[in-house]
């Protein structure tokens, strides 16, 4: 810590004693200790203005590829306002791919790259890799959009279907749902958002996801810093972070990142109204995981700019957030030998 700067007096001045640099140390000590209190504070607790008790949300969640049932069983999966008791699923990892109603042609270029479209290929995909994939969607009031999602939905049968407004300024929203449908629907080892313009390498995130943690509150991701608030609200607390030297925290970026099991169960019990949303959804994320004390696994294969021998997701940082021009460069790196070729990625080319 630098030296506390000299006191100047209008009469003779003389140095500080021992006692009282010391009484200084102190009070500094506290100040910084009590300011990340305070920053963890606001970020795990939503303004007490406005602030309403709702039901659990998602109220409707759907995975219509296990409609009919694998055992001959009642198969599907939903939740209608608590008319039905969930069967988990036990799986290595739910891997929710974050797409949206103007996303037809992404998606189509990742089915006929690292996810198949064909339902058996898809399904030994799953099988090989102890991971789960659905694209992940909410509703809208347009009632074409939802037309042809349904149709998408009839042909692939690859979605997982929330009952939440698909907009884009409303992702942290959307992101909190879809850990708590996932967590509903899956009894996982790890939770992976990922973003629908990424090449990813399906077997080589299954080894990571395997490997043994010692902490049981993981989140996984390609880290950076970032500001502490973006809430206009908060920006009166930006001069005394700077000063602080608490003005960024660690979080990951948001195009992909996986929380343990341990940690989704808790954001699964929150309500959606009781927890600070920022604008940006990564940031929000961060500040949650900022708050509840987890521990940051900074893996920088998960940001790759080119496919190597090691990496496991592929865009292009830091010009976009995800692959610049995604639908053609998807099908770009799926040719190239050293992304597409693993024993356990099936493709449809």
């Amino acid at each position: 810590m630098p030296s506390s700067p000299k006191l100047h007096h209008h009469g003779r001045s003389s140095p500080p004693s021992p006692r009282r640099s010391t009484m200084l140390i102190v009070s500094c000590c506290l100040l910084v200790g009590f300011s990340g209190f305070i920053i963890g504070f606001v970020a795990i607790l939503g303004p007490s203005r406005g602030y309403r008790c709702s039901g659990v949300e998602p109220r409707l969640i759907r995975v219509s590829w296990d409609r009919e049932g694998r055992d001959g069983g009642d198969g599907g999966f939903s939740v209608r306002d608590g008319e039905k008791v969930l069967r988990r699923h036990k799986v290595k990892a739910f891997v929710g791919i974050q797409t949206g109603f103007g996303s037809v042609g992404r998606r189509r270029s990742l089915r006929r790259t690292w996810m198949p479209s064909d339902r058996e290929k898809l399904q030994r995909l799953e099988e090989d890799t102890g991971l789960v994939f659905r694209f992940v969607i909410g509703r809208t009031t347009d009632g074409a959009k939802m037309m042809e999602l349904k149709k998408e939905v009839a042909q692939y049968d690859d979605f997982l279907l929330l009952d939440v407004e698909e907009e884009y300024s409303k992702l942290p929203y959307k992101t909190l749902a879809f850990f708590k449908a996932a967590y509903a629907l899956f009894d996982a080892e790890f939770y992976v958002k990922v973003d629908d313009d990424i090449y990813l390498r399906p077997d080589r995130l299954s080894l990571l996801l395997t490997k043994e943690r010692s902490h049981s509150q993981t989140y996984i991701g390609c880290m950076k810093k970032g500001p502490v608030f973006t809430d206009p609200k908060l920006k009166w607390y930006e001069p005394l972070a700077y000063l602080l030297g608490k003005e960024y925290f660690f979080h990951a970026y948001g195009p992909i990142y996986a929380l343990s099991a341990e940690v989704v169960a808790s954001l699964a019990a929150l309500r959606s109204n009781s927890v600070r949303m920022f604008s940006n959804e990564d940031v929000t994320i961060g500040a949650w995981m900022l708050a509840m004390n987890v521990h940051h696994e900074n893996n920088k294969e998960l940001c790759q700019p080119e496919c190597t021998p090691s990496s496991i997701a592929v865009w292009d940082i830091p010009k976009c957030s995800g692959l610049c021009s995604p639908e053609k460069k998807l099908l770009e790196l799926h040719q190239k030998e050293i992304c597409s070729i693993s024993p356990t990625v099936a493709s449809d080319n």
